[in-house]
């Protein structure tokens, strides 16, 4: 036995033999990811919270395969005499009040709405602008985080986003400078950067929100528009990557989802788990100790908050 190749296996902590050879080649690079996955979306797009549950899931377990990228549309620039959303019945403020209303009641993802009737958003470019703005000088995670908490002010918690003020302090929770961010944003620059979005989402052929287009480098790929089951997505990818199956990576525990996600609701811990709405409370009572989180309840949809 030539007990100068022994070695001590790290999982099972047996030592004997080592079977590998001694000398081998490793390649420490990490391989590029050859798919692009364009979000296009906007602050203000009830159909865009709706499907948070899907996307959330999605890129939790297939983001590995693409690069990731969210692209500002431009929903409202600014309210004026003529149809703003007809199709919808959308013609003043005060008519996405129940419009939103009932995207969040089939969808679950709580819409209050009555801020359009009383203190209606003017655009949706400003909260667009500090989008881009941390976007561009910290990352699309940021961004990402910023999106959320954005959405949750107006949607749920019925905070005017457009407002300078909300803006700053979505901003700080995010433990940035809020004042700073949000006067860079007021600049030029946050117009620029919202320009370059606008061409981007023309060349991409988009013409509503939300739409998902994923693209690998030959330049072929597949458009999603609107709110689609999970499965959908997942076939998207794979045929852009020209695979039969994919790998996904195992959904995070709720611990480590309540950790990075800050507030997370009924219906996006039924995705995730693959769980019903009746199963929910048990098994928040499961994989969370009561000094984790706290228990709330807001237009008859549950969720929890990290504490």
């Amino acid at each position: 036995m030539n007990k100068s190749n022994m070695v001590c296996d790290l999982v099972t902590g047996v030592c004997g033999l080592a079977e590998e050879n001694e000398l081998e080649l490793i390649d420490f690079n990490k391989k590029e990811k050859s798919v692009d996955l364009y979000y296009v979306t906007d602050p203000i797009c009830s159909h865009c919270w709706a499907i948070e549950p899907v996307i959330g899931r999605f890129v939790k377990q297939y983001g590995k395969h693409f690069n990731f990228h969210t692209v500002m549309g431009g929903l409202l620039e600014k309210w004026h005499d003529g149809p703003i959303d007809p199709a919808n019945g959308i013609y003043k403020p005060a008519d996405v009040a129940g419009h939103w209303r009932e995207v969040g009641q089939y969808s679950r993802m709580p819409i209050d709405g009555s801020l359009m009737i009383d203190n209606p958003v003017q655009s949706s470019y400003p909260p667009s602008h500090v989008f881009k703005v941390l976007q561009k000088n910290y990352s699309e995670q940021i961004a990402s985080e910023y999106l959320r908490r954005a959405r949750e002010a107006l949607f749920v918690f019925n905070e005017n986003i457009s407002e300078r003020s909300v803006l700053v302090a979505l901003v700080n929770q995010l433990g940035l400078d809020g004042e700073s961010i949000v006067s860079e944003a007021e600049q030029p620059i946050g117009q620029q950067l919202l320009n370059e979005d606008f061409a981007l989402v023309k060349t991409l052929g988009v013409r509503g929100f939300p739409s998902i287009i994923i693209v690998n480098k030959e330049n072929k790929g597949v458009k999603i528009v609107g709110g689609q089951p999970l499965q959908s997505y997942i076939d998207g990818l794979k045929q852009v990557i020209d695979i039969e199956e994919l790998q996904p990576t195992e959904q995070p525990s709720l611990p480590a989802l309540l950790k990075t996600e800050k507030l997370i609701f009924s219906k996006e811990i039924e995705v995730m788990y693959d769980l019903e709405k009746s199963d929910v409370h048990s098994f928040i009572n499961q994989q969370l100790s009561p000094d984790e989180y706290t228990m709330h309840e807001i237009l008859g949809e549950s969720y929890i908050a990290a504490q």
